[in-house]
């Protein structure tokens, strides 16, 4: 029989690194823990973490073993939890990618605490990779990310797909226009979304068609991208679901990328369990944010820059 306190040595050991944090964490000797994690290993008949002198890493079997931990001990908090004060409200712990919209985020936390004195939610931000490895770790609970692979390693769930588009000053010659050729910004200056997923493909669409800007800002926040463009700092191309005051957003003409928004479920959430507030404000928040596409116009602009005054 696997005892408790050695799940919660072998889960401290993936969540901090190394073993002497992870001694810390569980507030026992390094020597103590080295000698639970060896039974451990000997109980299961297998290794369980590479060990090197920089890093421990988990083995394929590790790997496997690390999801069934992650639930058992999951259980056990819960059960203690009802045990002992039964109106405490459950965690669930929701990884989001940065370049989300600050807006949708909130709307999914207001419907959560509107509707459930049951359930509260933690927000972990981190990139794509980030947010895969808490996953696999049972770090989080869930993913609102991107979509790359239907049918991959976790079980998905789509919500919304949208494209991009320009963000500009609302006081800029072109806001106006409904569709914009990146030839008509050749004179504009740029601010960079360091973060941005489609970042090489934008990059590659205007320096082919002959612009090369001056860049006045590059920021891994979305949120100061706006501000800055609301500003007049610049102009940039962003996912069409962010808004702000002060700033239009045309289509660049010819730039056709997609993303998809969907919830990735780490694999000790039970598929056949009833879904908790938080998964069900995410299933009618998200999908209400979508923005109905318009077909990306080509104007004749490039000799000249001809305007294009659509219906």
């Amino acid at each position: 029989m696997i005892d408790r306190y050695l799940l919660r040595y072998f889960l401290a050991v993936i969540d901090l690194g190394n073993f002497s944090k992870a001694a810390a964490h569980v507030n026992v000797s390094q020597p103590t823990l080295s000698v639970g994690i060896a039974k451990l290993e000997r109980l299961l008949d297998r290794p369980l973490f590479f060990r090197t002198n920089r890093r421990v890493e988990l083995t394929e079997a590790g790997a496997r073993f690390a999801v069934h931990a992650r639930r058992i001990e999951n259980e056990f908090a819960l059960a203690e939890r009802a045990a002992n004060a039964g109106e405490q409200r459950g965690v669930f712990r929701l990884g989001v990618l940065p370049t989300i919209p600050t807006p949708w985020i909130a709307a999914v936390v207001t419907r959560v605490a509107e509707r459930s004195a049951e359930e509260r939610v933690e927000l972990v931000e981190g990139r794509e990779r980030d947010l895969l490895e808490r996953l696999a770790r049972g770090r989080i609970d869930a993913a609102l990310t991107l979509l790359r692979q239907p049918g991959g390693r976790y079980r998905s769930e789509p919500l919304l797909t949208e494209g991009y588009s320009l963000a500009l000053p609302a006081d800029h010659p072109l806001a106006g226009e409904r569709t914009i050729p990146a030839e008509a910004l050749a004179d504009n200056v740029m601010i960079v979304r360091r973060q941005c997923e489609v970042l090489g493909e934008t990059s590659r669409h205007f320096t082919s068609r002959g612009v090369r800007p001056f860049f006045a800002a590059r920021t891994m926040s979305d949120d100061r991208t706006l501000a800055l463009v609301g500003a007049g700092l610049g102009v940039t191309v962003m996912p069409d679901g962010f808004e702000a005051p002060g700033v239009v957003r045309p289509k660049l003409a010819d730039f056709d990328m997609e993303r998809e928004i969907a919830i990735l479920h780490g694999p000790h959430i039970d598929a056949a369990a009833p879904a908790g507030p938080t998964l069900a404000a995410l299933r009618e928040t998200i999908p209400s944010f979508a923005r109905p596409r318009q077909p990306s116009l080509s104007a004749p602009f490039p000799d000249g820059f001809t305007r294009f005054d659509g219906p």
